[in-house]
């Protein structure tokens, strides 16, 4: 079943079930779609990759702005975008936490041959390829100069 169909049937469940929250992260989500189908280009259709890193970029504009409102003590708002967080991560992949992520980007330390942070560049192209879709692009980078810094 596509995203978009799936999006579709999961409305319509809310919709009945007068579930807000629900319906404004799916809302969300579809509203994206027809955007990203109707872009130059797009030939009416998005791929399961371009529909990956519209999930994620979703996500991340939430975190963003629930940083924001919760610097500004705006509790009413910062739900409103956890909410939505939690719609649209349920159609993405399993989140790695940060010692399965620390674990694989040593491993791909230790492939690319990478000994100092001039090779952050190096390690983070492998990484991004490697872990697209399983964990935050913030946590990869921090994780790096970390890693690389020792």
């Amino acid at each position: 079943m596509s995203l978009e169909t799936e999006i579709m049937t999961r409305m319509k469940d809310a919709m009945k079930a007068k579930d807000e929250d629900t319906l404004r992260g799916l809302r969300a989500i579809k509203a994206e779609i027809i955007k990203a189908k109707t872009e130059p280009g797009a030939n009416g259709a998005v791929s399961e990759e371009g529909e990956l890193k519209l999930l994620q970029r979703l996500v991340k504009q939430r975190k963003d702005s629930l940083e924001i409102f919760e610097k500004q003590n705006r509790e009413d708002l910062a739900q409103k975008e956890r909410a939505e967080i939690n719609v649209i991560e349920q159609f993405l992949p399993k989140q790695l936490n940060e010692d399965e992520v620390r674990t694989a980007l040593q491993q791909i330390i230790t492939e690319t041959g990478a000994a100092s942070p001039a090779d952050m560049g190096k390690v983070m192209g492998a990484a991004t390829k490697q872990l697209s879709g399983k964990a935050d692009g913030k946590l990869i980078a921090s994780i790096v100069k970390e890693l690389l810094s020792k």
